[in-house]
C-alpha cells in the first residue's frame, strides 16, 4: 500500500500527560500500545512513568507516515487518524504521537461526559475498551450507541456485548472480518475483571 514506511525500532518519546490526567497512567499507557495495533497493526511498547508521561516506543510495523485512503476512501494518517488530512500529507513520527494523544484526549473527554460512569474506581478495563470503539466509531456514534446505555445503566457486560453490533463498514454497509476481529479484543478487554 502507498504511504508506509516500515520504521526501525525507535527510540523512547514521553507523552501522554494531558491523557493521563483524565484516564489514569494504566489506562493511557493500554491505548498507546491497543489503537496503533487495532489501526495499523503497529506493534508499539507504552510504560507510564513517574512524572505523569507515558514513555512510547515504536517496535515494529508499518507507521503510516502520508496521507492514504482507507477502506471506506477517507483520507487518513498515523494510526487510523482522519481530521484535518488531506491528500499529499506527510507526517512525522514524534507529529503522529501528538496527533493521537490529541485524538484519544478528545475522546476520553466526550466519554467522560456521556458516560461518567466508566470513570469510577475498578472501571478501567470498561473505559479502556469504550475509548477504543469511540476512536474508531466517533463519539458521538459512541455516545448514542447501545453499549453507553447499558454502561450509564450499570449494566457492565451488557455494555461491552453491545460493542459487537459495530462491525460494519462501507457504502452500502457489510461485515468487515477486521471490524470482526476488533470487536472481540475489545469485548475481552471489556469483559476483563467483570463477573
Amino acid at each position: 500500500m502507498p504511504g508506509y514506511g516500515v520504521m526501525p525500532a525507535a527510540p523512547r518519546r514521553s507523552i501522554g500527560s494531558a491523557l493521563v490526567a483524565i484516564v489514569g497512567a494504566v489506562v493511557a499507557a493500554g491505548l498507546f500500545v491497543s489503537v496503533p495495533a487495532d489501526e495499523s497493526g503497529r506493534v508499539v511498547e507504552a510504560r507510564p512513568r513517574a512524572d505523569r508521561a507515558i514513555e512510547v516506543r515504536h517496535v515494529a510495523g508499518r507507521q503510516y507516515l502520508a496521507a492514504y485512503r482507507d477502506i471506506v476512501g477517507i483520507w487518513t494518517i498515523c494510526d487510523g487518524l482522519t481530521r484535518d488530512v488531506r491528500a499529499g500529507m506527510v507526517e512525522t513520527p514524534d507529529g503522529c504521537l501528538i496527533r493521537l494523544e490529541r485524538e484519544l484526549v478528545e475522546h476520553a473527554t466526550r466519554i467522560r461526559a456521556c458516560t461518567p460512569q466508566l470513570f469510577a474506581t475498578g472501571r478501567e478495563q470498561q473505559l479502556h475498551a469504550a475509548i477504543s470503539l469511540s476512536y474508531n466509531i466517533g463519539w458521538p456514534s459512541f455516545c448514542a450507541s447501545t453499549a453507553a446505555h447499558r454502561f450509564r445503566a450499570g449494566q457492565w457486560a451488557a455494555g461491552c456485548d453491545a460493542f459487537a453490533m459495530w462491525k460494519k463498514a462501507g457504502r452500502p454497509l457489510r461485515v468487515v472480518p477486521g471490524l470482526v476481529n476488533r470487536r472481540r479484543r475489545e469485548i475481552r478487554i471489556c469483559k476483563a475483571g467483570l463477573p
